[in-house]
């Protein structure tokens, strides 16, 4: 199941991807299977948050083939990030590929192999969050050095707090492509994280969320970026040094996650900065992230 919000004519709805590769009105659906008087979610963090209740008539709703033409989404709806607007900042892990990690400690000059003990959190306030097909604003006068990261992003069903890893998989509801962007020189300069990856526009998250069903191991995936068509990083999450119950564990301890948070899971090597000589996004520069299973999330560079 690939759910994704949509926007048309000013409102946004709930939709899905089908195996057909249409885009149906999931909402249309589902109050056609439940009634006028259900309250329906316009978006994928409503569906999240309705629980169980909602998911299995859900499941139902797309099984029915042949009502997906009768409630096909319009030729003219944008497909938007499919949590458009995350309660909370998104979660970022930082440094947790190992080839990522010997790139960053070369471009710094520090031993190579210094490894994290324990995962680095960070996060992006819900301003960053743009849909594919959507403009990353090149900041230009705030930064010289802005760069991509493919990510896989966990979605949470369920909510906890000191969540052990042996049950972390039970709260997640499902996983969607992030494009960690980054000005570089900002989050050296600021002596931390946030502000290098706070600006505008830069968390590009879709293009759906595909639930965990579909998604048998979160540590076999492989995944690709290319800028203009050349292919600049290329992995399989299975490099990760924390996995995504790891993450979900120490995230969880003592700060309580809840239904619809989301969680981007690090970068492989292949980055920008860690090139010689460094390479920066430029306005008119077409970014392509591809994860197996998830879909393709594109975004355009612009002034």
């Amino acid at each position: 199941m690939k759910f994704l919000t949509y926007t048309h004519a000013g409102e946004n709805h709930l939709g899905a991807a089908t195996e057909a590769g249409t885009i149906v009105n999931l909402g249309a659906l589902l109050r056609q299977a439940l009634g006028a008087q259900a309250p329906i979610p316009s978006d994928v963090a409503g569906l999240i948050e309705a629980g169980p209740a909602l998911l299995e008539p859900a499941r139902r709703c797309l099984e029915d083939v042949a009502s997906h033409a009768a409630h096909r989404a319009p030729a003219d709806a944008r497909v938007i990030a499919p949590i458009p607007r995350p309660h909370k900042n998104v979660f970022c892990v930082g440094r947790n590929y190992r080839l990522h990690i010997i790139e960053g400690n070369l471009a710094a000059k520090r031993d190579p192999n210094d490894f994290p003990k324990a995962a680095e959190f960070f996060s992006k306030p819900w301003t960053t969050v743009i849909g594919t097909g959507e403009a990353i604003r090149r900041h230009a006068k705030h930064t010289r050095l802005l760069d991509y990261e493919i990510e896989l992003g966990i979605v949470i069903g369920k909510g906890g707090t000191d969540i052990p890893r042996e049950t972390a998989l039970d709260h997640v509801f499902g996983y969607t492509i992030i494009n960690d962007v980054t000005a570089r020189d900002l989050q050296k300069r600021h002596g931390q994280w946030f502000k290098g990856k706070g600006l505008d526009t830069t968390c590009p998250m879709g293009p759906w969320v595909v639930h965990r069903s579909a998604v048998p191991d979160a540590q076999a995936l492989n995944m690709e970026l290319d800028v203009n068509g050349e292919v600049r990083q290329r992995a399989n999450t299975q490099d990760m040094l924390f996995d995504v119950p790891a993450i979900i564990e120490q995230l969880s301890a003592g700060l309580t996650l809840h239904p619809g948070d989301v969680i981007a899971t690090g970068t492989p090597s292949g980055v920008g900065f860690a090139m010689t000589p460094m390479r920066c996004l430029e306005p008119g520069d077409v970014v392509r992230a591809r994860i197996d299973g998830l879909g393709e999330l594109v975004n355009h560079v612009v002034d």
